[in-house]
């Protein structure tokens, strides 16, 4: 029996690749999809390459008043845009907030699904981690949980692609200002920042009172590098078997000896992590990659919505990425 599911937000880029997976996921039936400017028009319409089976859906305008009979709601709304709506969704239908609102909030379960997956699943509203989480703390997790480094004393540069800004970015992210740059933003008071230290005292016991965080706009449509600079005594070696345990059997997060790349990432749910120490200096860089719309977004929520529908988490994620 076919999992009826819903997007909300479904022209933007989380929206859209939420589509592109559910499109070929053996569970899910996309049966709603909601907008605001594409309202009124057919899938097919805004996604010429839909499939044949959605081609002529309607998206409609979104309104948690007239939702039709669904099991999962999948909602993908710039951060302020969701709370207030998503709090009159009957309960029965089951949530993964992509956007913001929900992260940290009670009542919803944080939906970091490589480290807390027993924490999901039977849980009825999730809230998905940002993209920028997502990379750094799938990479500092291994280390922060066996005390190999200082959870105050963490510093993260991180590269993003101009996805991440949402197809509603304002003109610093067109084409021209983008291209051949590259710009930092977000000092001292990124939106993520608070998720990312609640995370890391969550798996460390410690404060993360020390925490800097820059994230920077790099010319590619997609991806995010992390590179997270720590104090701590271990090798690289101990940090990498580390990873390698705290991450055996789990499916989507690689383990790698050298430094990984944003293009190994790219259209899957996967998330690579590497490591190089020098105790003598006291130092410990974690590197970690995802795709900001796969595991930073759409792949995470549909990674989320198995477990908590039940099903293997992996369901319509083993796609491999795309190359070059």
């Amino acid at each position: 029996m076919k999992i009826r599911v819903g997007i909300v937000g479904i022209s933007g880029f989380g929206g859209g690749e939420a589509l592109r997976l559910i499109a070929s996921h053996p569970s899910f039936e996309l049966v709603y999809a909601a907008g605001e400017s594409s309202a009124g028009s057919r899938l097919v319409d805004r996604f010429p390459g839909a499939p044949a089976k959605l081609a002529e859906l309607v998206i409609e305008k979104w309104n948690p008043a007239t939702l039709p009979k669904l099991d999962v709601l999948f909602a993908s709304l710039p951060t302020g845009a969701s709370a207030d709506a998503l709090a009159r969704v009957p309960k029965h239908v089951k949530i993964v907030d992509i956007g913001g609102d929900h992260r940290y909030v009670e009542g919803w379960a944080y939906g970091l699904a490589d480290i807390w997956p027993a924490e999901i699943g039977g849980q009825t509203r999730v809230a998905n981690p940002g993209c920028f989480p997502a990379a750094t703390l799938t990479a500092l997790a291994p280390l922060l949980v066996n005390g190999l480094i200082e959870p105050g004393n963490i510093v993260i540069d991180v590269k993003t692609g101009i996805s991440g800004a949402g197809r509603g970015g304002d003109s610093t992210f067109g084409y021209a200002e983008s291209n051949e740059n590259l710009v930092p933003y977000g000092l001292l008071k990124h939106v993520h920042m608070p998720e990312i230290a609640k995370t890391i005292e969550r798996l460390s016991g410690g404060s993360a009172a020390g925490l800097v965080f820059t994230p920077h706009l790099v010319p590619m449509t997609r991806g995010i590098l992390a590179t997270i600079y720590c104090r701590g005594r271990a090798n690289t070696e101990q940090c990498l078997d580390a990873a390698r345990r705290f991450y055996a059997g789990r499916s989507f997060v690689r383990v790698t000896d050298k430094p990984p790349q944003t293009k190994w990432a790219t259209g899957s749910n996967l998330a690579f992590v590497s490591y190089a120490a020098d105790p003598e200096r006291d130092l410990v860089i974690a590197m970690g990659v995802v795709d900001n719309l796969g595991k930073g977004a759409a792949g995470q929520a549909v990674q989320n919505a198995n477990l908590i529908c039940g099903l293997p988490e992996t369901t319509g994620l083993d796609g491999a990425p795309v190359w070059p």
